[in-house]
C-alpha cells in the first residue's frame, strides 16, 4: 500500500527515508532509523517488528543483506512482506513477498533502495531510483525529490493521503540531545507529498543556520521592507522606525516565530526571514 525510498549519505553520515501511502499516518508504521547503525522501511502487511529488529541487527554488525535474511527466513508470513534496508556502510538491500499486491517490487543501487506496492505500475521504483542518483543536494532533499518523481511517475494505485520523512544524523536532533535530524510526518492530507515538502522548508527555516550570504544590513530598501512588514503583521504602530523600535519589534517578531535560529546581531537581518515575513498573510 505504500511506495519509499532509503538513502544514505556517506559525507554528512545521514540515514533516512521517505515514504509516502494510500493509508493513514505511513510516518507511525513504516520508517525506522538509527545513527551509525542504518535504516528500514518495513511496508506491505508490514511486520512493524521488522524496524527495530534489522536496527538491532545491523548494531550487533549484520549487514543489510544479512539482517533482511535472518528476518524474512523467521518469518511465516514473510511472502506479505516488503522491506528496504541501509545498513551502516550504505549497503542497500530489498525484499518484496510473492503475496504483495502488483504492481510490487523494489530496486537497489549506491546508497539507496526504492521500493513499493500496489503501484500504477514499475515506473514508480524507476524513477525514484533515477532522481534520487541524479538530484544534488542534501539527503533529505535527495529523498523528497525522489518521493515525488515516483507519485509522478503513478505512484500507489489507489491513491495518496499521508507521507514522512525521516533523516537521521548523530546528535542532528533538536539541541543535539538526540539523532532524530529531520522527524516529520503528513498524516492524512490530498496532497501529502507536495505538504511534507512545505513542511520540511518551514523546518529548515526554523532549525537550520543562516547562511553567510543571506546575511545583511538592516539599511536602504532592506530596511523599508522591514519596516513595512513589522507594520503589516502588527509589531510597529509608525513608520519610519527610530533604529531601537526597529530593532526591539524585529526581535520580538522573530522569538514570537521561533526563528531564533536566524536571529542576528542588532543592525544586520537574514533575508529567508524577509521572505517569510513577506509570505504570511
Amino acid at each position: 500500500m505504500t511506495f519509499s525510498i532509503i538513502g544514505y549519505d556517506p559525507e554528512e553520515k545521514e540515514w533516512g527515508i521517505a515514504v509516502q501511502s494510500k493509508f493513514l499516518a505511513v510516518g507511525a508504521v513504516v520508517p525506522w532509523a538509527k545513527a551509525g547503525v542504518g535504516a528500514v522501511a518495513t511496508q506491505a502487511f508490514a511486520n512493524t517488528a521488522y524496524g527495530p529488529k534489522a536496527l538491532n541487527l545491523m548494531e550487533q554488525g549484520k549487514s543489510a543483506e544479512e539482517a533482511l535474511k535472518i528476518m524474512t527466513e523467521e518469518d511465516p508470513d514473510r511472502e506479505q512482506r516488503q522491506v528496504g534496508i541501509i545498513d551502516a556502510n550504505g549497503n542497500p538491500a530489498s525484499f518484496t513477498g510473492d503475496g504483495c499486491y502488483n504492481w510490487a517490487g523494489g530496486i537497489t543501487g549506491r546508497h539507496f533502495t526504492a521500493q513499493g506496492n500496489i503501484l500504477v505500475d514499475q515506473r514508480t521504483v524507476q524513477e525514484m531510483a533515477i532522481i534520487f542518483t541524479k538530484t544534488k543536494g542534501s539527503l533529505a532533499e535527495k529523498l523528497l525529490a525522489a518521493l515525488q518523481a515516483g507519485q509522478q511517475a503513478g505512484g500507489d494505485s489507489r491513491g495518496q493521503q499521508s507521507a514522512a520523512l525521516l533523516v537521521v544524523k548523530e546528535q542532528g536532533g533538536y539541541g543535539r540531545f538526540n539523532d532524530r535530524y529531520i522527524d516529520l510526518r503528513v498524516d492524512d492530507h490530498p496532497e501529502p507529498i507536495k505538504e511534507l515538502i512545505r513542511i520540511y522548508e518551514l523546518q529548515q527555516l526554523y532549525f537550520s543556520p543562516s547562511r553567510p550570504d543571506k546575511i545583511v544590513p538592516l539599511d536602504g530598501e532592506i530596511r523599508d521592507s522591514v519596516e513595512q512588514e513589522l507594520t503589516r503583521h502588527g509589531y510597529a504602530n509608525s513608520n519610519p522606525l527610530v533604529d531601537e523600535d526597529l530593532f526591539s519589534a524585529l526581535t520580538k517578531y522573530i522569538r514570537t516565530e521561533n526563528l531564533e535560529a536566524r536571529e542576528q546581531a542588532q543592525g544586520h537581518i537574514d533575508t529567508d526571514v524577509l521572505d517569510y515575513m513577506k509570505r504570511q498573510k
